[in-house]
């Protein structure tokens, strides 16, 4: 997989370029539109049979990267694709920072077939693995996180999204003396944040899209950290939709492994407005543009942010 990574990075600055153009025009569906269209022009002249487990929405709700649609010239490896063309929509039509385009790819049949539905999902750092469980209570994993980065509890930050289901957490996590730092969107970008530690970020928590923590568990694994998740089926028609995907039990605790279960696996993201990890797209004096993206691959291969600078074409 890692000999796909650049191919990768193209397909997610490709998905960012195409998005930049409606920056703060008010227009999610047209923005999102156009980096799904730009993904999927570079994902299907890859050298690999890929096929997507992760993306728009089954093939009546999506036009393009729909779950099951195959990928690539279908010689080559053969892949599971998660995608995100714009994570943010709302945050790229608002102007608002955190916006990105990302994908996750493993070998065939190793990624959770997550249907869209919400999950409820813990991560932490390399150096927290082992300390916190969904079957704990969050007041005890912020006090073992706290205790496995030796640090005071006052000193301990814990990553949710700004929801009313989150209200009661965020008051918990308070009330505990530790610091909360709220996100509106881009679950992505802030989950895999506990394995960076320049975030500053050391925990964690939320209910969120399933698709989303099966992608953060691919960056997480190659980053060392880990991640818990449990789905949250709502409706009967959502418990059978889980059974129908391959998910005997939908109330199973994930580890990371059942979330991923290869090391050959990569995560590559690009920034469209910056955000936590990434600075957006911007012009350099010359009137290049610059990317900002991140690399992780699975096994030796690493993580690596890249600095791209991409000429300007001269007018005829």
């Amino acid at each position: 997989m890692n000999h796909l990574a650049l191919d990768f990075l193209r397909v997610t600055q490709s998905a960012a370029f195409a998005a930049k153009p409606w920056i703060g025009r008010g227009c999610k569906h047209e923005a999102d539109d156009a980096a799904t269209t730009a993904m999927r022009g570079v994902l299907q002249r890859m050298e690999m049979d890929g096929v997507v487990v992760i993306g728009e929405g089954e093939l009546d709700e999506a036009p393009m990267l729909y779950i099951g649609e195959r990928l690539g010239t279908g010689r080559g490896p053969r892949v599971d694709i998660a995608v995100d063309p714009l994570e943010g929509t709302t945050l790229v039509a608002s102007g608002q920072d955190n916006s990105t385009a990302v994908i996750a790819a493993a070998p065939r049949g190793t990624l959770l077939h997550a249907p869209d539905m919400y999950m409820e999902k813990l991560a932490v750092g390399p150096k927290a693995k082992g300390a916190a469980s969904l079957e704990r209570p969050l007041v005890d994993n912020v006090a073992a996180v706290a205790a496995a980065l030796h640090k005071d509890i006052s000193d301990v930050t814990v990553m949710m999204q700004y929801r009313d289901r989150h209200q009661a957490a965020i008051d918990m996590v308070r009330r505990t003396g530790a610091r909360v730092r709220l996100f509106d969107d881009g679950d992505v970008t802030c989950a895999i944040s506990v394995a960076v530690e320049e975030t500053g970020v050391d925990l964690f928590y939320g209910i969120g899209g399933a698709p989303e923590g099966v992608i953060s568990a691919v960056a997480l694994k190659g980053l060392g950290g880990e991640m818990q998740a449990r789905l949250l089926p709502g409706t009967e028609a959502e418990y059978e939709r889980c059974r129908s995907m391959g998910i005997a039990d939908p109330h199973k605790l994930l580890t990371l492994h059942d979330l991923v279960s290869s090391d050959d696996c990569v995560f590559a993201a690009t920034g469209i407005t910056t955000g936590l990890l990434l600075a957006g797209i911007s012009k350099d004096a010359g009137h290049a543009e610059i990317t900002h993206s991140l690399i992780v691959c699975g096994g030796q291969a690493g993580t690596h942010f890249i600095r791209s600078v991409h000429e300007r074409e001269e007018q005829v």
